[in-house]
């Protein structure tokens, strides 16, 4: 049912914090973002989902980019009700605004390529830095994702930052026969891995570090490996493309890299202009000195989080 006034601009705006858009046919539709963790519901919350759909929307949902469930077609004087609804059984909405957005992971936990726990990860950053920041308000979206290994699903590399699963190879040269056929080589999924004066050989400034090497040579040359994760900052996707850069080091450590997350983000807020997404910052700022505040430079974390910060995200 339709309302008989127009909706003040000022509530759109507020119902929109709460993960609200306005369906831009009508003046009292709006469609409704449903948080997931990283993608993932439970089969009661999924059956919770489609009975709110068809009480309060028009019965049909939508998957968005970033994984949330958008319940279409709700009406703005159901929407009190539907987020009651909703907070009964255990869910929330949002996944919109100037703010660090609801933390997306491929299924590298359970993929036969996945490198890291990528379900238990993302849920810790989401936990932190979507739940933890949520009130915080940033120049832009920032938007983070985790990824298992270096075949890129999930696309780190077009978030403001991304993650991605690492396993660097070590190669023991004693064990190395150079075999005329080298195992290693044959399997490489990037043709990195080569033959080089009798020994095999892997170009580190090439190597992706995906690990499918492992417990290819049969005499064991490549059975060490030193799991990472790298960090990719300023991606984005959208009307203007850029592609995440890597810092210069690979992370061995959980700790490092939730430290990392939480500097970017509070050096995004603290030097970052209103309306600028991460990866012009990064450009303004340029990468060199990012990197360095990122992996060495001191962050005030208590000044920068009482900053007033004007947002510029419009959806």
């Amino acid at each position: 049912m339709k309302t008989e006034e127009k909706i003040s601009p000022e509530e759109v705006k507020r119902v929109k914090a709460l993960g609200c858009l306005k369906d831009k046919r009508y003046e009292d539709i709006f469609n409704v973002r449903v948080l997931t963790r990283n993608g993932k519901i439970t089969a009661q919350q999924a059956r919770v989902i489609a009975e709110a759909s068809d009480k309060f929307g028009s019965g049909s949902i939508t998957m968005t980019t970033r994984l949330t469930q958008e319940i279409q077609g709700v009406p703005y004087d159901k929407l009190e009700a539907l987020f009651a609804f909703l907070k009964e059984n255990g869910l929330k909405t949002g996944g919109t605004g100037a703010k660090v957005r609801p933390v997306v992971s491929c299924k590298g936990t359970t993929c036969q390529y996945g490198l890291l726990d990528t379900y238990d990860l993302s849920e810790k950053i989401h936990e932190r830095f979507y739940e933890g920041y949520h009130d915080m308000k940033l120049p832009h979206k920032f938007k983070i994702a985790v990824g298992g290994c270096p075949n890129n699903c999930v696309k780190p590399d077009l978030n403001d930052l991304g993650i991605v699963g690492q396993r660097i190879p070590m190669v023991d040269y004693s064990k190395c026969r150079g075999c005329k056929v080298c195992q290693v080589e044959k399997n490489c999924p990037i043709k990195v891995a080569k033959m080089v004066d009798g020994k095999v050989s892997i170009d580190p400034n090439a190597c992706n570090n995906c690990g499918r090497c492992k417990g290819r040579c049969p005499f064991g040359a490549l059975e060490e490996y030193q799991n990472g994760y790298k960090i990719l900052i300023g991606g984005r996707w959208g009307k203007k493309v850029a592609h995440g850069i890597p810092l210069t080091k690979i992370f061995t450590s959980e700790d490092e890299v939730m430290d990392v997350i939480e500097k970017a983000i509070l050096l995004f807020r603290d030097e970052g202009i209103s309306g600028e997404r991460f990866a012009d910052t990064v450009a303004r700022l340029g990468f060199d000195y990012v990197n360095e505040k990122l992996l060495s430079g001191s962050i005030d974390k208590d000044a920068i989080l009482h900053k007033t910060v004007k947002g510029g995200a419009t959806c």
